[in-house]
């Protein structure tokens, strides 16, 4: 069991997440003799080791923290970012609408910040593979580090290929080898080809895309193959609500857009699909308009290289302490967001 899947009370080496009187969270990993301090006082470690999970505990002076141990939704929104994030609502969609299954082989582009992939390596358990592949060194650092410190090791069925898929799959994946493909990347079209080949008849494509002018295209390369089932496409919004006796209401703030989901599944070798009916298309493209939709169009976000290489030491350093072979451990730990 790895600690981030955790249970009974709480042991050294686990991460605790503690809520104080405001609902401010705080995320630290137990050391005997230890203390996590804050403006309202210290905890000992001590005092939290050996307490059953959802336990509420007091700080010097009499100030109380509810202790949990976090959430896989909990960690990734608090952990070092090189890339921004799959947010929990679009992870829960993916592993449903991709199927992804105890035991199945994946292959995930790009890594990002490592989300997706602690969720996939969730969902297909220890007898599933997990096949990483990102163009950025600094990226894949900040990943690793996430992962490691959320298992406290690196998972053996798990890998990060450095390298342009379209060029590194061929090598790691033999023909028709492959359950499920997630493309979380700018311009999933260019790697259309290569997945087709991985892929087994059945096996689901799933692309994460953020703007309209993507999911077009995207959409559009994979009916022109011809080995794939008609493309469908969504969004997900997630709306709480407050909920206090009678005064029951939305939330003022919700997560909305964060990006589409276009799933599509492999057909068998030689397969044609019944022609469609549809609706004449009022609006005509051409190849021209097509390829204006380059990636530098796209409003790509770059993250300069000092930061990268700063939240790259951050995931390094979370992972060498939950790995418990670092020395040089701070005795206090930074605030998750509010």
């Amino acid at each position: 069991m790895s600690r981030g899947e955790a249970s009974g009370p709480f042991r050294a080496g686990d991460r605790v997440q503690l809520t104080g009187p405001k609902g401010r969270l705080h995320t630290i990993t137990l050391e005997p003799g230890k203390l996590f301090h804050s403006h309202k006082g210290a905890i000992a470690h001590d005092d939290l080791i050996g307490l059953p999970d959802g336990s509420v505990v007091a700080n010097q002076v009499g100030v109380e923290y509810l202790a949990l141990r976090p959430l896989l939704s909990d960690f990734v929104m608090s952990m070092p970012r090189g890339a921004a994030i799959v947010y929990p609502k679009d992870a829960a969609q993916i592993l449903a609408q991709a199927d992804v299954f105890p035991g199945a082989t994946v292959v995930e582009a790009g890594v990002g910040s490592g989300a997706l992939s602690l969720w996939l390596l969730r969902a297909i358990g220890a007898h599933g593979r997990l096949m990483s592949f990102e163009r950025r060194e600094e990226f894949a650092d900040v990943a690793r580090g996430n992962v490691a410190t959320f298992h406290g090791a690196d998972p053996e069925n798990w890998s990060i290929t450095l390298g342009d898929l379209t060029e590194a799959l061929p090598e790691q994946a033999p023909e028709a080898s492959v359950d499920r493909v997630v493309l979380d990347m700018l311009a999933p079209w260019e790697c259309i080809d290569a997945v087709s080949t991985a892929l087994k008849p059945g096996g689901v494509l799933l692309c994460y895309i953020a703007t309209v002018t993507q999911l077009s295209r995207v959409a559009e390369a994979i009916r022109a193959t011809g080995r794939y089932t008609e493309p469908q496409a969504s969004e997900t919004m997630v709306r709480g609500w407050h909920v206090q006796g009678l005064a029951v209401r939305p939330d003022h703030r919700m997560i909305a857009h964060t990006g589409f989901l276009l799933t599509a599944r492999r057909l068998a070798p030689g397969t044609v699909l019944p022609e469609l009916k549809r609706r004449p298309s009022k609006t005509e493209f051409s190849d021209e308009d097509v390829e204006a939709w380059t990636p530098g169009a796209l409003g790509e976000r770059n993250v300069s290289d000092k930061v990268l290489r700063k939240r790259a030491r951050a995931a390094d350093a979370a992972a060498r302490r939950s790995r418990g072979d670092d020395d040089s451990r701070p005795d206090t730990e930074a605030p998750d967001a509010d």
